[in-house]
């Protein structure tokens, strides 16, 4: 070989390496993102379609909040651009979280009472007078449709999902990232064998993410599904949903969970609005309500309560004990990382209103809650 050779040689040899070097970049962001259409779901479809069509919550192709004189209907603008942006201090925690593990399921029996653990964010297991219910379960490390990119958790989950125990009901409030999530979903059809209780039009994600037909239950607003000594009670939020460019093509909204005496509230995403005096005066009292704190901000207030908020919506509600959720895992808004705590505490004290802090994985007794220790003051 004459180095009259040696260039050409090189460069069709620099050209091959580059263009491996570029097929497996591709192949490699193939894989990654390999399960994103199925994360989107699928919208309703079928006879199903006719039972959404007749919804009092639908109209012009997509459901609608319910009209409401106290939702303050804004925007964001170019300012809450800014802030996303380049304002990130205090958003994090600056210490690790702390966790408490939680119990292995096994055969154990749910509590006669009220008991609840919270996971962190919307999370949570109520135990009630011998039945199980699990809200909005979020088990993957980002609330995206990719694994590779999104919000990413402040902690880990204190449990592992294969170790829950025999659950009843799966609750789902809307078919948000950080509510609806594909993989946790199939990991609970194999590891449990509960149905899935969820608002109209949710149904379709289910089915495609491989959800047995006998194991969905869809509901509108004010119907009721009765497992055994469970009466659950799909309730109307102030909120919106959607899983990619297209909105309100599913609904969204709240639970009621009852035993034979004992009732819980989870208020899942919602602003501010009457529905929860109603709530309240159809469904109350109850012992203990789990109430949205967290991700808010003046430019969506129509769709997700300040702590202030929360406040005055458990007392509507006429509800005993305040467990807060959806704070303290994801960092999804522009406040800090314990602004949400904070601010609940001193409304919740001028207002007498009962609230327990549990760390992610602690459970709570409804009837004897452990004392504050402000254990997020020391990593905040």
């Amino acid at each position: 070989m004459t180095q009259a050779h040696l260039p050409a040689t090189t460069g069709r040899r620099g050209r091959l390496l580059a263009l491996a070097a570029l097929a497996a970049t591709a192949g490699a962001a193939a894989y990654a993102l390999r399960d994103l259409p199925a994360a989107f779901g699928r919208r309703p479809d079928g006879a199903r379609e006719e039972r959404i069509r007749n919804s009092p919550q639908y109209r012009d192709g997509v459901f609608h909040n319910a009209p409401s004189e106290l939702a303050r209907h804004t925007t964001p603008d170019a300012d809450t651009v800014r802030r996303m942006l380049f304002e990130r201090e205090g958003r994090r925690p600056a210490l690790p979280v702390p966790t408490v593990q939680a119990h292995p399921g096994g055969d154990t029996a749910a509590a006669e009472g009220v008991e609840i653990v919270w996971y962190g964010h919307a999370s949570a297991l109520v135990e009630i007078e011998g039945s199980r219910v699990l809200l909005d379960p979020m088990w993957s490390d980002r609330c995206s449709p990719s694994a590779h990119v999104g919000p990413k958790r402040l902690h880990p989950v204190p449990v592992e999902l294969e170790e829950l125990p025999r659950l009843d009901a799966v609750l789902i409030s809307h078919d948000h990232y950080d509510h609806l999530d594909m993989a946790t979903v199939r990991r609970l059809v194999t590891a449990q064998s509960a149905p899935f209780l969820v608002p109209l039009g949710i149904g379709g994600h289910l089915r495609r993410w491989g959800v047995p037909e006998h194991r969905i239950i869809e509901l509108d607003w004010n119907e009721t599904c009765t497992l055994g000594d469970l009466t659950l009670t799909l309730t109307s939020a102030h909120h919106f949903s959607g899983r990619g460019t297209t909105r309100n093509t599913t609904l969204w909204g709240s639970w009621v969970i009852a035993g034979p005496t004992r009732k819980v509230y989870y208020t899942g995403d919602s602003g501010y609005f009457e529905g929860y005096a109603a709530v309240g005066a159809q469904h109350g009292p109850f012992d203990a309500a789990l109430v949205q704190i967290g991700a808010y901000d003046e430019a969506w207030a129509d769709i997700h309560m300040t702590p202030e908020d929360a406040v005055r919506a458990h007392r509507e509600l006429n509800a005993g004990l305040l467990v807060p959720v959806h704070w303290c895992t994801f960092n999804l808004a522009l406040h800090r990382w314990s602004e949400p705590i904070e601010r609940l505490l001193v409304e919740a004290k001028a207002n007498a209103v009962p609230v327990v802090v549990p760390r992610p994985g602690e459970r709570v007794d409804v009837d004897q809650p452990q004392e504050l220790d402000g254990w997020w003051e020391t990593i905040a």
